[in-house]
């Protein structure tokens, strides 16, 4: 597109924008028009300052939309992606328990976005059995929650009944070295009951343990 084509199409749109107000298009179509007549604004004026056919390749403003459109489409492409996955650990994770080997597994990055996906149709059952998997690796510091960073992550990861499980876990088996699962089990039915009360439990707990056992 040349200048003198610029110039001819901006003044077909500002007659196109006349006849919209005069006829009062809707307020989609209005839209429409009125971005059609600021981008052909735009673009007699770039043809102004250059004097030469109008090349999208040429154009900055075209080409950070464009980068923008690429950015998101892999931004969109990832996100499926993490969404597959996290439905295929699901599955997994609901396999595992009606096998009865979820606790000889533990979690591992990106279990929690399975977990999430989980909730969505597994029952209520299940969901427990899985979130007293979490707290238990979690307070033990075991699979990927051996690394302070995927703790701390978790902290926003996962709901506040299996933070606070695994905190009264974490405080017990410090109490009590050896302490097997069995013997802790409490924990989860203490949580079902009173998630708030296991929370408060955990943090006294943790303040009255030695120093150096509190890590």
């Amino acid at each position: 597109m040349t200048h003198g084509e610029a110039v001819q199409a901006l003044a077909g749109a500002e007659i196109d924008a006349h006849l919209e107000r005069r006829h009062e298009e809707t307020a989609d179509d209005g839209g429409r028009r009125a971005a059609e007549l600021a981008e052909g604004e735009r673009i007699g004026r770039l043809l102004a300052v250059t004097r030469g056919p109008y090349d999208p390749d040429d154009d900055a403003v075209v080409q950070e939309e464009l980068a923008a459109e690429a950015a998101a489409a892999v931004a969109r492409d990832a996100e499926q992606r993490d969404a597959a996955r996290a439905s295929d650990r699901a599955d997994q994770l609901q396999a595992w328990h009606d096998r009865g080997v979820l606790e000889e597994t533990d979690p591992r990055e990106g279990d929690e976005a399975a977990r999430a996906e989980l909730t969505r149709w597994a029952s209520l059952y299940v969901q427990q059995d899985v979130d007293a998997w979490f707290a238990v690796a979690l307070g033990a510091h075991r699979g990927h929650y051996v690394d302070p960073a995927a703790r701390e992550a978790a902290t926003a990861l996962l709901p506040a009944p299996v933070l606070a499980q695994a905190a009264l876990l974490s405080a017990l088996t410090r109490l009590v070295p050896g302490a097997g699962a069995a013997e802790l089990g409490f924990a989860a039915r203490l949580t079902a009951a009173a998630p708030e009360a296991v929370a408060d439990l955990a943090a006294f707990l943790t303040r009255v343990l030695p120093a150096e056992s509190r890590g």
